[in-house]
């Protein structure tokens, strides 16, 4: 077992151990995705002590539809194995596909992902042969799906699958097409660095102002889409310009998207956190570019043509 970081300490509980419920997969082949009978929606409580008696819970697995949970991998050799548990555990989806991407990383993760334990854990593993961003991670990984909604899980321990229940809610009661876990909506108490914070404001409230959309977080790692919304749209940013990009072309094609409140654990740079300004400046001119060019998307440049 590969030791995790003493980040994990936090919440043991959110990424403890956990093996893939068994039960056969149910193939989804109807297109609506509506409200499911069989589903139950427990409240993620704002506590880590909350959250360790709410893992406890019984939740009912969604069934009829199929989630395509896709997780960019660059040097996460400390966790990827705990968000890999975590993920199979607290998906809300029975039949859950769990693709990751290893994005050409050097600290041992992707001989890690090629080790037989975490071969089990994941149902494709991609490697990529050169280090070329978390956008094109993401644009290999969606490409890889078949599932009616998709998901991107980061490969750290920032973000809590747990709480995926709370993103897929407005989906199946055909609220919204894709949904934004927001770090910041209802939170009176602000967790992170205030630089970037201000800096997550400051693009967003651009961003909003240049969309026409109403978020408040735009960078946030989680957002879930159903699969049409992802089909019809192309992708060309390959590092963290994927956020601005993504946001404006679904505004521009008029998907509805909704926020829900999540909680967040960010961690240092020393801790292996990656964005820095220049990513900063490259969201600025990708909010603007994608917001204001004209689209020059072809057929064969869209997701449509291959997934």
């Amino acid at each position: 077992m590969h030791q995790n970081d003493n980040r994990a300490s936090h919440f043991p509980s959110d990424f403890d151990r956990a093996r893939r419920d068994t039960t056969p997969k149910k193939t989804s082949s109807a297109p609506d995705l509506g409200p499911a009978e069989d589903f139950t929606l427990v409240q993620a409580p704002h506590t880590p002590e909350l959250r360790e008696s709410y893992h406890d819970q019984d939740v009912h697995k969604v069934q009829g539809i199929k989630l395509s949970v896709v997780i960019p991998c660059y040097n996460e050799s400390r966790t990827i194995e705990d968000v890999l548990d975590a993920v199979q555990k607290h998906s809300p989806v029975l039949d859950t596909e769990i693709i990751v991407v290893d994005d050409c990383s050097e600290d041992g993760c992707a001989e890690l992902l090629k080790s037989q334990p975490l071969q089990e854990k994941a149902d494709k593993i991609i490697f990529h042969d050169k280090n070329q961003g978390k956008g094109a991670a993401l644009r290999t990984g969606f490409l890889a799906t078949s599932g009616d909604v998709i998901v991107i899980q980061d490969a750290d321990l920032e973000y809590d699958p747990v709480e995926f229940i709370k993103l897929l809610t407005p989906i199946l009661n055909n609220d919204a097409d894709i949904v934004y876990g927001s770090r910041f909506a209802g939170q009176t108490q602000r967790k992170g660095y205030s630089l970037s914070y201000l800096a997550n404001r400051f693009l967003t409230a651009l961003s909003n102002y240049c969309s026409g959309t109403k978020i408040t977080d735009m960078e946030t790692c989680y957002k879930m889409f159903r699969r049409e919304a992802l089909e019809n749209i192309s992708i060309k940013e390959d590092r963290f310009g994927f956020e601005p990009e993504i946001t404006a072309k679904l505004a521009q094609a008029g998907y509805s998207i909704c926020e829900v409140p999540i909680t967040y654990f960010p961690r240092t740079f020393s801790e292996g956190k990656k964005i820095g300004w220049r990513d900063a400046l490259r969201a600025i001119y990708c909010i603007l570019k994608y917001n204001f060019a004209s689209p020059s998307k072809t057929p064969e440049e869209s997701l449509t043509s291959q997934l």
